[in-house]
């Protein structure tokens, strides 16, 4: 089928925007090898210690790198992405002979810290979705938790559970032993206690560091903690995700839906509130004197709501990518609503109850808004626009961009939301200009990093990493930045550069996007260069699960018309300084996602 190909027949001087994303792609390109090579050994891996116990820290490895294959994906240099790849090969075979990896996959964790890891991997399919060793590894990966695999019985078909909040390629983690939370006990120490009736503790804060204490922690964890499934073990939808996005294999869909639907029957049972802890006979409760709070990543320990709303929320939209049924995001709906209207307005603020302890609900905080920004963001649903307007922070701070960057690359979804409300009209301008401080500041950190690395915490690599992708997904993609704890990508629009024969932006190519609608968007691309041409693809969604109707280019003023496409893809060629303005008629998630590539 050919395909629509809308040519640039006006030029222009080039936006300042513009000029800022190339110029920070330009930059990342260059300190991301200089990070590498500063860090790693020829090998690859990291210049650090010997031994590593426990079974934390491979997800910090990963981080160190995740986001380097989404900045290749965007527009950044094909050595980047090669380059991550190697990067990723030494920090799985580092935290092999640490013991934490085995197979490939951490032997046993948590799903917070898999899908940190996890994310840099699922990146790889939207980078090269040829490569056959990932696609191998992904199904290798997903059978762990389909029942598939002899040495890793972590799925409970019957009762359609994960048989512990611990899991891996190992199986499920039953039993804690004492030196499993080696590296974390000093962490945990400063956190509220996981248990209100510790023998000996007083108050919220229990000292891990203390093993009379500790010992009485890992008892109870075991009797309470570890024969149970949790919510946050949805966030495993990601994974089988992407086993469906590599083959198109129904079984892989079924799973996901089915297991999220075994939760949702769950919150119903539980009268509406999402319980944090299900026993090993699929009982709510069960091994916590039939409280539905308490368990392991709860309501109570060690972070609360957020380990509720965002593992729920992760399953929802892989489930609308998977089937375009947005009805499956009532389920994370449910929750922020029931927790709003527990909440108050103090100073301006809308304050929810971020934890249920014993006496009911507590640690009233504000509300973040990063979930129901996600929600809207994929449904477009004048529902979820009203749940927002109920927040009245966004008036006062949300248009803020504050200087530096998360953990996960994702600190500025507000005033992102509040630009495509059409409410923050600077913020492409301040986050492509916090963005490159944040990058200067961290190689001036490496330049002067003599410490000695026998002494560096596992996290000091991430904290260095110079690329950042947050501003590039939000402006030239359309969509925030995934949410980080092992969220899939989900944005209006990818680029693919026709005549490299690369995912990405073409060299000199900027792209902004300005609206979105439920079934419109506009976008705005720009060749920098005055000498030479560039084509380019647009391709609807990350996965292709849209399809633009029709197209526009407003540029063209009187002469534009609209121009029928009815395709997941649309061509355009950029004159020298050339410059089109699309406003693009769409049709979201009515088509099948995978990995495919127009090239």
């Amino acid at each position: 089928m050919d395909r629509v190909v809308i040519e640039s027949r006006v030029t222009c001087p080039p936006p300042s925007w513009a000029l800022w994303e190339r110029f920070l792609i330009d930059k990342m390109n260059e300190a991301a090898p200089v990070y590498q090579e500063r860090y790693t050994r020829k090998d690859g891996t990291f210049v650090w210690r010997q031994e590593w116990p426990g079974f934390d820290g491979s997800d910090d490895g990963y981080e160190s790198y995740h986001n380097w294959p989404l900045f290749y994906v965007l527009g950044g240099s094909a050595d980047i992405h090669e380059r991550s790849r190697h990067a990723w090969e030494a920090v799985t075979r580092q935290f092999t002979e640490y013991g934490q990896v085995w197979r490939e996959f951490d032997a046993h964790y948590d799903w917070m810290h898999h899908g940190e890891s996890s994310i840099y991997f699922y990146y790889f399919g939207l980078a090269d979705p040829n490569r056959l060793r990932d696609r191998a590894r992904t199904l290798r990966f997903a059978s762990f938790y389909m029942g598939e695999d002899e040495e890793a019985d972590n799925w409970d078909a019957k009762r359609r559970m994960i048989r512990s909040p611990i899991n891996g390629s190992r199986g499920p983690r039953l039993e804690n032993q004492w030196d499993d939370w080696a590296t974390h006990r000093a962490v945990l120490a400063h956190y509220p206690a996981p248990f209100e009736d510790i023998p000996g503790v007083e108050g919220p804060i229990a000292d891990w560091n203390d093993d009379a204490t500790y010992a009485k922690i890992l008892k109870l964890l075991n009797e309470r903690m570890m024969r149970c499934d949790v919510p946050l073990n949805l966030t495993s939808t990601s994974l089988v995700t992407t086993a469906f996005l590599y083959t198109g294999e129904p079984k892989y869909r079924h799973w996901v839906l089915d297991y999220l639907e075994a939760w949702n029957e769950r919150i119903q049972a539980n009268g509406g509130i999402c319980p944090d802890n299900v026993g090993p006979n699929g009982i709510i409760g069960e091994t916590m004197d039939g409280k539905w709070w308490g368990g392991y990543y709860g309501w109570r320990w060690p972070h609360g709501f957020n380990t509720i709303i965002q593992p729920l929320t992760i399953a929802a939209m892989n489930a609308v990518l998977l089937t375009g049924d947005m009805g499956y995001l009532d389920i994370p709906r449910s929750q922020l609503d029931r927790i709003m209207d527990l909440g108050r307005i103090e100073d301006g603020q809308l304050l929810i109850p971020n934890r249920h302890l014993d006496r009911g609900w507590s640690d009233f905080r504000p509300i973040k808004p990063e979930y129901p920004i996600q929600i809207w963001n994929m449904s477009q649903a004048e529902i979820d626009q009203m749940r927002l307007d109920r927040i009245p922070q966004q008036e006062s701070t949300w248009n803020e961009v504050h200087p530096g960057r998360g953990k996960g690359d994702d600190i500025h979804i507000a005033p992102w939301y509040r630009w495509v409300q059409g409410k923050n009209p600077d913020y492409p301008r301040r986050i492509l200009e916090a963005q490159w401080a944040e990058v200067a500041r961290r190689m001036a950190i490496m330049a002067h990093d003599d410490g000695d690395p026998e002494d560096w915490d596992v996290h000091h690599w991430q904290n260095i990493n110079p690329v950042h992708t947050e501003a590039l997904v939000q402006l030239t993609c359309g969509g925030p930045q995934i949410i980080y704890h092992g969220g899939l990508l989900h944005v209006r629009l990818r680029y693919y550069d026709l005549d490299a024969r690369r995912p990405g932006l073409p060299p000199d190519v900027g792209a902004l996007v300005d609206k979105l609608g439920d079934q419109c968007a506009r976008v705005t691309l720009v060749n920098t260069s005055p000498l030479r041409p560039r084509r380019l693809i647009l391709q609807a969604g990350a996965f292709g699960e849209h399809t633009i109707t029709q197209a526009r280019d407003l540029a063209a003023g009187e002469e534009s018309r609209p121009i029928e496409v009815n395709d997941k893809y649309l061509q355009v060629n950029l004159a020298p300084g050339g410059m089109v303005q699309l406003e693009l008629g769409m049709q979201r998630y009515n088509r099948t996602p995978g990995y495919e590539q127009p090239l």
